[in-house]
């Protein structure tokens, strides 16, 4: 069983151990679906056509957006395990606390998007490394604040040099 939340105000159960059907809210949901290939599908409900892409999943956070007939959905997964957790007061029990951003290889600083005292959300664009003739995007490893940068642009740097730290 599955909790699935779209958004602040919706939220559904799903069973897909039933059997015969998924059980969508204790009821049976009937839907054909096939699979296109390359995270792909396509749909059929209620008389309904839908096509659908996976855009991103995140199984270690269940967090999955899909495309659904062109329009995105963010969607948020919690098992069993992640409710019990929540009902006991320890939903970020497995959270981790990211303290800093080190460089992943030796290269030369191009460009630095934020500043210190900015809030960065996980996946926000931080820094470019420039290695190997490549720009790479450094991005948040996880929601925090930016306390300190510890490199300015054209710095060199090597792999494992703290580049950002957050409070």
């Amino acid at each position: 069983m599955f909790q699935i939340n779209t958004g602040a105000n919706q939220q559904w159960e799903v069973d897909y151990r039933s059997p015969d059907a998924v059980m969508l809210n204790s009821e049976p949901f009937a839907w054909d679906i096939a699979d296109l290939g390359g995270g792909r599908f396509h749909i059929l409900y209620e008389g309904r056509s839908f096509n659908a892409e996976v855009v991103e999943a995140d199984y270690v956070t269940k967090n999955i957006v899909l495309k659904l007939n062109g329009q995105r959905v963010e969607l948020q997964a919690k098992d069993r395990f992640d409710l019990l957790l929540e009902r006991l007061g320890m939903a970020n029990a497995t959270a981790t606390k990211v303290n800093e951003l080190k460089a992943p290889m030796p290269g030369l600083i191009v460009d630095i998007r934020v500043q210190p005292g900015q809030a960065v959300q996980k996946g926000d664009p931080l820094l470019v490394l420039e290695a190997m003739k490549m720009e790479n995007i450094l991005k948040a490893p996880a929601d925090g604040i930016v306390s300190g940068l510890k490199v300015v642009l054209r710095d060199n740097v090597q792999k494992g040099q703290v580049l950002v730290q957050f409070a």
